[in-house]
């Protein structure tokens, strides 16, 4: 660490030792205490806020055979069969709210996974019940919400964590390792991207209304949302799916979504952030890492690229840029962010994406090699299924160089895949020789494997029960989750945004900021 300026020191010594244990142990974290200690032997009474999909697997990775699950609630009963037949003996619930006031006794933590605009009202409850939460990513829809329950779980002092599972993975710690080591210089840009989302995008149409599944409490999916009529779509949609997909190259089997449920209220502006929130919490998080981003660093964001602008879901392709003022010991920092058509969204001047790609079986492997779980480049990171029989062939990829984010140095170059777990120097060539810095940044409690689901939440239950506080607690997840998602913002308008941190606010747009904070329906208001 001899090499470093002594103005970038404070990054070793400071809140960036993520999952250090604290000095007299796991029981020494006076506002765990606070919250109800809990010994590492002992076993935690777990809840979830969502029993199907995302919520369900986490649900499953946090109970791992050795905690108890005492409670489930889902609006859908028939979305949350997934998790009801796995653990018969929890108590059911469609309303998150009853199962904290009837089985709020019994649970100790929570994981919580409804749509993105019910995250911040959910995990407000629990934190206000007193329990732990896993909220998953991004941990809201929109940056006042963000910056919310980073306040909230300050005054409630409970254990938490953002479902970014790339903050548990080696790479992503080596990667922030390498830069503080000076190996690239200093950071003025940063290029990240992902394909087209997987879910339909770009309707101009509402179909008509139609009947609500018996399983489902509608009025309770849409939460803090306006209220709209139910439909899960009509010939017209379901034939602009198959089109699109079609185009894309994706399998007919999409078209199995509804209109707005089980999964395609991500593209909704009403409902979710697009890949901004989806995938952009994942490939950004090196860099919000590394470069020690937030919101009070933030000068502007800006959409200088979109095909289009539907009346109520998201572009497919779209650019955004990002400007960070200096940090300590860090130069001022643009980021751009890319839904991209296929292949490398940015490579350095000159480097083709065989040059810029790892050379096979050299230079140091962090974490598992592809085909382990690991990313897989022109995917979003999303395993693709097998195509049905007389499906038309895929358009062939573009090159690729392997990553999804690449760091733009005065010294050279450096590369993060999936969630960060492929690091890599560029050229492919520089990583072949090097040899990585010494490790200082506290590790995992649990394996780099694949997207690091299990490390990530076994981090979080090492928390619940006193440990030192996980590496994406909401004091850190926070302030990443609220300057990200301006950028969800920026889609609606041209030109800068100019970003006033200390009112959380944009100063040089009112009407913006319509974005920024939402208009929560009667009786959804979130308060302190």
């Amino acid at each position: 660490m001899s090499s470093l300026p002594l103005s970038r020191r404070y990054f070793f010594y400071g809140s960036l030792l993520a999952g250090a244990l604290p000095p007299a142990g796991f029981s020494s974290v006076p506002s765990l205490k606070a919250a109800g200690y809990k010994s590492p032997n002992e076993k935690l009474n777990l809840a979830a806020i969502g029993a199907g999909g995302q919520p369900a697997s986490d649900l499953r990775i946090a109970h791992a055979g050795v905690e108890n699950v005492v409670a489930l609630a889902d609006v859908d009963w028939d979305r949350g069969q997934e998790n009801f037949k796995r653990f018969p003996n929890a108590t059911r619930y469609k309303d998150y709210r009853q199962m904290l006031d009837r089985s709020g006794k019994d649970i100790d933590a929570l994981v919580v996974g409804p749509p993105d605009h019910m995250h911040a009202a959910c995990a407000l409850a629990c934190m206000q019940a007193g329990k732990h939460i896993y909220v998953e990513k991004p941990l809201t829809r929109t940056s006042w919400e963000a910056r919310f329950l980073a306040q909230a779980a300050e005054r409630y002092k409970v254990a938490t964590q953002m479902g970014n599972q790339g903050y548990s993975h080696d790479a992503t710690r080596v990667a922030c390792e390498i830069i503080w080591s000076g190996e690239i210089g200093d950071v003025k840009e940063v290029h990240a991207w992902t394909g087209r989302p997987s879910w339909p995008q770009g309707m101009t149409k509402v179909p008509a209304p139609t009947a609500v599944p018996e399983t489902l409490d509608w009025d309770l999916w849409l939460g803090t949302a306006a209220a709209r009529p139910f439909t899960a779509g009509d010939a017209e949609y379901k034939q602009f799916s198959a089109a699109r997909n079609q185009r894309y190259g994706r399998p007919p089997s999409r078209d199995n979504f509804g209109f707005y449920l089980p999964f395609n209220w991500r593209g909704f502006y009403d409902f979710g952030s697009s890949l901004i929130g989806d995938w952009g919490v994942h490939i950004l998080g090196p860099a919000n890492w590394a470069l020690q981003l937030g919101p009070q660093h933030l000068v502007s964001v800006e959409c200088i690229r979109k095909d289009s602008l539907p009346p109520f879901t998201f572009p497919d392709v779209l650019t955004l840029r990002y400007e960070f003022a200096a940090r300590p010991g860090m130069p001022p920092v643009t980021v751009y962010w890319y839904h991209h058509t296929g292949g490398d969204a940015w490579l350095p001047p000159g480097m083709s994406a065989a040059d810029a790609r790892k050379i096979p079986n050299t230079g140091p492997q962090v974490g598992p090699a592809r085909g382990q779980g690991g990313f897989t480049p022109g995917t979003g990171g999303v395993a693709r299924p097998a195509p049905p029989p007389n499906t038309p062939p895929r358009p062939q990829p573009a090159p690729s160089s392997g990553y999804n984010l690449i760091f733009n140095g005065s010294k050279g170059y450096l590369g993060t895949s999936g969630r960060g777990e492929g690091v890599g120097l560029l050229p492919g060539s520089r990583w072949a020789e090097y040899k990585l810095p010494a490790p200082y940044l506290q590790r995992s409690p649990g394996a780099s494997t694949g997207s690091n689901h299990a490390a990530h939440l076994r981090d979080w239950i090492r928390a619940c029960k006193g440990g030192a506080p996980a590496c994406s607690n909401f004091s850190i997840a926070g302030p990443y989750t609220e300057w990200l998602v301006l950028g969800a913002a920026a889609v609606h308008y041209e030109g800068k945004l100019l970003w006033d941190n200390a009112k959380g606010e944009f100063s040089n747009n009112r009407e913006a900021n319509r974005w920024v904070k939402p208009a929560f329906r009667k009786g959804w208001e979130l308060k302190l």
